[in-house]
């Protein structure tokens, strides 16, 4: 590895944050998954977990939206909500999902740098009622349109641009925003080409 191949990956990896995560739940379309990945490498999300209990598992994602993002995080799919919320719970705290209710607050109201998993759900139903079970909280991106709603790709890019700037503005991006441990290995595997 050169010099300067090494400088680009440690300066990414000084950026990643361990403490948000992203859960993405029967998403259909694997474009709009490698959507969501290009955001998430955009901002330090290093882990994403895909829950399907429906739709397929995914063989392989959209390659002209990723940008190969895939390449650089960590995603773990599921078949077992239980299973999977376990393995979220263990690395955060707090858990948010969007859906559309009467005791959903705004994401701008939300407080976003704490150890949190941000869940959104399918294309066409949301987050399902199952799954909200899991949550400690919901949430919706205000909107003044007609149309209520918008691409799953877009809300989750609007909602980990307000983690990131609160993130951002505590500072949690000016120290390292994953373990040593995983810091070392994640070097390890990126130098190698490999995750």
């Amino acid at each position: 590895m050169t010099p300067e191949r090494e400088i680009r990956i440690r300066t990414v990896l000084d950026k990643r944050q361990e403490d948000l995560v992203v859960v993405l739940e029967n998403v259909a379309d694997p474009h709009n998954i490698s959507a969501v990945m290009r955001t998430c490498d955009a901002v330090g999300v290093q882990d994403i977990y895909v829950l399907n209990t429906y739709v397929p598992r995914h063989k392989k994602w959209g390659a002209k939206s990723s940008s190969s993002a895939a390449s650089w995080l960590t995603v773990r799919q599921y078949d077992d909500p239980a299973a999977c919320f376990e393995a979220v719970r263990r690395q955060v705290d707090r858990i948010y999902t969007t859906y559309l209710t009467s005791d959903a607050v705004s994401l701008y109201k939300m407080e976003l740098t704490g150890r949190i998993a941000l869940v959104f759900g399918n294309e066409h139903s949301g987050v399902s009622d199952e799954i909200r079970t899991y949550s400690d909280g919901n949430f919706v991106i205000p909107q003044v349109g007609i149309i209520q709603s918008l691409n799953i790709s877009v809300a989750c890019a609007v909602t980990l641009y307000e983690a990131y700037r609160q993130k951002n503005v505590a500072g949690q991006y000016d120290s390292q925003g994953l373990s040593s441990e995983r810091y070392q290995e994640l070097l390890s595997a990126w130098s190698r080409g490999q995750l």
